[in-house]
């Protein structure tokens, strides 16, 4: 592999959603962190994954649909087989239950993968296991001390998180250490109520104060807001308006996320100077796109 090509490197799951319903049960390649590859590969981004996947026939999906939206992927096998995660729609909205394989998602950080972490101008980070202590350690040892670098969606959802409050507060701990060397962050709602148990506004503030260099923080119908360390100034912005019904609310906020990352690339694949607004904006019609189609894949506003 060509390491040296600009590619962004993201770090997160990649697995199987088994979508039930009353009609019966369907798979489709999924996971956070692919999600995020994949829209910014749609977004004109060159992108690699790391993940971890297991050596069997939902591991070649994966890796059949990567190839098909021009994402490379630098896998760890995972010696329990490719995660799932049975999902379940109430009124539009999933609920997840991970098998053994998902949650234990870890990567094993081999030279092929840190020669990607090494070569990337950018590393975005979704659902990460930032409960395990020893992998948010070695994250941040690959990573140095150049903020710059850094975007994290901690994206933690109950199902990682089976062992209760104990193992949430290692989470929280986890993700505040990585978040205050970053660039920018993505919280929502839900996250702000399961890992910090605090409103989203409190624990924005918080996370600016420790260190972090951005907060992108959404709001499901109320929209989002950004804010940076170095401005007084939240930009906020509704929910975009587009064409046809909301069929699926799944794939939102990765499809935000993956949005604000290509933002942050200037045509020389480096960070660079942003236009926030224009930015938010463009993420909010990535979003009002996505939700207008089944699945998670990320959509482009007409």
């Amino acid at each position: 592999m060509d390491t040296t090509d600009g590619r962004v490197a993201v770090l997160g799951d990649a697995l199987i959603d088994e979508i039930r319903t009353d009609e019966g049960s369907t798979d489709h390649v999924g996971g956070a962190g692919l999600n995020v590859a994949v829209g910014l590969s749609r977004l004109g981004v060159p992108t690699t994954l790391l993940a971890s996947i297991g050596d069997d026939a939902d591991g070649e999906s994966i890796r059949a649909f990567l190839t098909e939206h021009d994402v490379e992927l630098v896998a760890t096998i995972n010696p329990l087989g490719t995660g799932r995660a049975v999902s379940l729609r109430v009124a539009g909205e999933p609920t997840y239950v991970f098998t053994d394989a998902a949650v234990a998602r870890g990567l094993d950080f081999s030279p092929e993968q840190l020669a990607v972490l090494e070569s990337a101008p950018l590393v975005a980070v979704s659902s990460y296991p930032f409960d395990d202590a020893a992998l948010t350690d070695r994250l941040l040892r690959v990573i140095g001390s150049d903020p710059v670098r850094l975007v994290v969606d901690p994206n933690p959802r109950p199902g990682f998180l089976p062992g209760g409050a104990a193992q949430i507060a290692d989470f929280a701990a986890g993700f505040e250490r990585a978040a205050a060397s970053t660039l920018l962050v993505k919280v929502g709602d839900d996250d702000a109520e399961l890992v910090a148990g605090r409103s989203l506004a409190d624990w924005q503030e918080a996370l600016l104060a420790a260190g972090t260099g951005g907060v992108l923080a959404t709001r499901g119908s109320a929209g989002a807001s950004l804010v940076l360390a170095t401005s007084d100034v939240a930009l906020q912005r509704g929910i975009s308006s587009a064409e046809g019904e909301v069929v699926d609310t799944m794939g939102a906020g990765d499809a935000t996320f993956a949005s604000i990352v290509a933002s942050l690339l200037s045509e020389r694949r480096e960070p660079g100077p942003v236009d926030w607004s224009a930015a938010l904006d463009r993420a909010m019609d990535v979003a009002a796109a996505t939700v207008r189609a089944p699945g998670a894949l990320l959509r482009l506003p007409r």
